[in-house]
């Protein structure tokens, strides 16, 4: 009976985790606007509310891989392949962070001002490791800076969104008993 139960919960986590992957994926791809900040940034996606979103309700593990391979995929089939490295380490850091902030001390993403916080602290590893990629990849620590800009809005659009959906989602019981 308990092998039963152990697999059934394995196989849970394993749909939750594929849906979190798959929400990412999705709201990267079809809720996209390209800035005409730089030509090499200005991404502005809703992916990074899916990402904040499953690090909050679902902790860091599913949150690091919900984003890196969510938005590792788009990379790979949106044309950007050449970033999908730096969008794979820097979005799995920004999951972990989010998710280990929010879930620290036993909260698992209750509180507002925790997960507020956590969200705040991401955003400059993300920044910082997409600066690095980029500094590598073009050669310059100039052009990088160009980016920071639409990371900025993309982090603050993606909080604005993911403050309230968190709030709303964890008061549902269905969905707070699938996040323990």
């Amino acid at each position: 009976m308990k092998n039963m139960q152990n697999s059934r919960t394995k196989t849970v986590d394993l749909v939750i985790q594929a849906m979190l992957i798959a929400l990412v994926f999705i709201s990267t791809v079809f809720l996209n606007i390209k800035l005409p900040i730089a030509s090499n940034g200005g991404l502005v996606h809703l992916g990074t509310a899916m990402l904040f979103i499953a690090s909050i309700l679902f902790g860091p593990k599913k949150g690091a891989i919900a984003g890196a391979v969510g938005m590792g995929l788009f990379d790979l089939v949106g044309g950007w392949l050449v970033w999908a490295p730096i969008t794979i380490i820097s979005r799995a850091l920004q999951g972990y962070i989010v998710g280990k902030i929010a879930w620290s001390k036993g909260s698992q993403g209750e509180s507002l001002p925790k997960n507020i916080f956590a969200m705040i602290v991401s955003v400059p590893v993300m920044i910082g490791v997409y600066y690095i990629g980029e500094a590598i990849m073009f050669s310059s620590l100039i052009i990088p800076l160009t980016s920071i800009p639409g990371d900025l809005v993309q982090n603050a659009i993606g909080m604005m969104i993911a403050i309230p959906v968190c709030l709303v989602l964890k008061k549902i019981p269905y969905i707070a008993s699938f996040a323990r």
